[in-house]
C-alpha cells in the first residue's frame, strides 16, 4: 500500500468515524444518513482496490468479484452523494421520491456490469483497467457502463455542490469547494478513460498521454473529494479543541484567585471540590463545565467579600491602581472577614471591566488578571 493509499484511508475512517458519530445523534436526519451512506460505500470499496483485498475475496468466491464488488460499492457512493442533495436542496417528500426513482438507472447499471463481469472468461476478469482486453464486447461493456453512470451522478453532484458553496459560509463553504474540485476532476478523468475504453473497444490505438492524464486527474481528484467532505468537521473540531485548550488554561490560571475566595466561602463552591492538585491538573474530561463553574464561584466569592474589601479601601483612602495592589486589599479584606470584623452588607462591583462591557471574555480576563496577581508574593 502507497503512502498516499495509507493516508486516503485514514482520512475516509475519520470522516466515516465522524459521520456515524453525528448520525448517532440524529438517526432521522436523511442528508445525514445519505451522507454517512456515501462514506461508508467508498469505505468498504477502498481495500477492495488494493490487490491483497482483492486476492482475498477472489480466492473466498469467484475471480472478478473483487472488482465487482469494488465498482458497485462506487456506484453506490455517487448515488447516496447525490441523494444528500435531493433531500437537502428540495422538498423532503419530494426529494425522497426523486431518489427511489434514481435506484432505477443505478440498479439497471449494476444489473448491466455484473452481467457483463460473469460472461467475461475466468481468467480475464481480474485484469486492471489499464491491462484489459477492451475488444471483448463484455470487458468493455463493464468499464464503459460504469463509467457513464459514475460521469452522470458526478455532474449532477458537481452541480448542486457549487449552488450550496455559494450559499454557505466558512468552514462549510470551503469543504465544498474541495468536494467540488474533487468531483470536476473525477468526471474529467472518468470522461477521458471511457474515449479510451471506446477507442481500445475499435481496436485503435490510444495516445500515452490519454490513460496517464486521467489517472494522474483521478490521484488527485479522490482525494480531494474526500478531504473536501472532512474539512468542515474537521475544522469545526479544530476550533472546538482550541475553545477547550482555552477553557482548560483559564480555569488552572483561576485557581490561586478561587483558592482564598473557596477557603473563605466554602458554601459556594457549586458541586464537588476537585479531588486533588495533581490530579485536578491532568483531568481532560468536564473541561467547559469546569470552566464556568470556577468562573461562577469566583464571581459569587467576590461579590461576597466586596464590602469588606471596599471597607479596607475606606481605611487605607486609595483606589486601587493596579491588580497587585487590588490583590493587595484582597488578602486583608479576606483577613478582616477571618476575624468576624463588623461590616456592612452593600456589595460593590470588584475586578469589573473598566468600560463595562466585552461580555464574559472581558470579565474573565480581570479575574484571571486578579488570579494572577494573587499568585505573585506580596512585596
Amino acid at each position: 500500500m502507497g503512502l498516499l493509499s495509507m493516508v486516503l484511508g485514514v482520512v475516509l475512517i475519520a470522516a466515516l468515524g465522524w459521520k456515524l458519530h453525528q448520525l448517532a445523534g440524529s438517526p432521522h436526519d436523511r442528508p445525514l444518513r445519505a451522507v454517512t451512506s456515501c462514506l461508508a460505500c467508498a469505505a468498504v470499496a477502498f481495500p477492495f482496490g488494493l490487490p491483497f483485498g482483492a486476492a482475498w475475496l477472489d480466492g473466498l468466491t469467484v475471480p472478478g468479484t473483487a472488482k465487482l464488488l469494488q465498482n458497485v460499492l462506487l456506484l453506490c457512493t455517487v448515488y447516496f452523494l447525490m441523494c444528500f442533495y435531493l433531500y437537502s436542496a428540495a422538498d423532503l417528500e419530494q426529494g425522497s421520491r426523486r431518489a427511489r426513482w434514481e435506484l432505477v438507472p443505478l440498479v439497471a447499471v449494476i444489473v448491466v456490469i455484473s452481467v457483463a463481469m460473469y460472461s467475461t472468461p475466468t481468467e480475464l476478469r481480474g485484469l486492471s483497467y489499464g491491462t484489459a482486453d477492451m475488444t471483448i464486447t463484455s470487458v468493455a461493456t463493464f468499464y464503459f457502463v460504469a463509467g457513464c453512470y459514475l460521469i452522470y451522478a458526478l455532474v449532477a453532484a458537481l452541480y448542486w455542490t457549487l449552488r450550496r458553496a455559494s450559499a454557505t459560509r466558512p468552514p462549510v463553504s470551503v469543504g465544498l469547494r474541495l468536494a467540488a474540485a474533487g468531483m470536476a476532476g473525477m468526471s474529467l478523468g472518468a470522461t477521458v478513460r471511457g474515449v479510451v475504453v471506446v477507442i481500445r473497444w475499435l481496436g485503435g490505438r490510444v495516445p500515452p498521454i490519454l490513460p496517464e492524464a486521467a489517472a494522474g486527474l483521478l490521484a488527485v481528484a479522490i482525494p480531494l473529494f474526500v478531504v473536501g467532505i472532512a474539512y468542515p468537521a474537521a475544522a469545526m473540531r479544530l476550533a472546538a479543541l482550541r475553545v477547550w485548550w482555552q477553557h482548560r488554561r483559564i480555569y488552572h490560571r483561576l485557581r490561586p484567585l478561587w483558592m482564598i475566595l473557596q477557603s473563605a466561602y466554602p458554601e459556594f463552591v457549586l458541586g464537588r471540590v476537585p479531588a486533588g492538585r495533581w490530579r485536578d491538573a491532568v483531568s481532560l474530561r468536564g473541561v467547559h463545565r469546569r470552566y464556568y463553574r470556577r468562573v461562577i464561584e469566583c464571581r459569587d466569592g467576590l461579590v461576597r467579600i466586596s464590602p469588606y474589601l471596599e471597607q479596607v479601601r475606606a481605611e487605607a483612602g486609595v483606589e486601587p491602581a493596579s491588580p497587585a495592589e487590588l490583590a493587595a486589599l484582597l488578602r486583608e479584606a479576606l483577613r478582616a472577614q477571618a476575624e468576624g470584623r463588623p461590616v456592612g452588607e452593600h456589595a460593590t462591583p470588584v475586578a469589573v471591566p473598566v468600560d463595562g462591557g466585552g461580555g464574559l471574555d472581558a470579565d474573565v480576563r480581570e479575574l484571571v488578571t486578579l488570579a494572577e496577581a494573587l499568585q505573585r508574593k506580596p512585596t
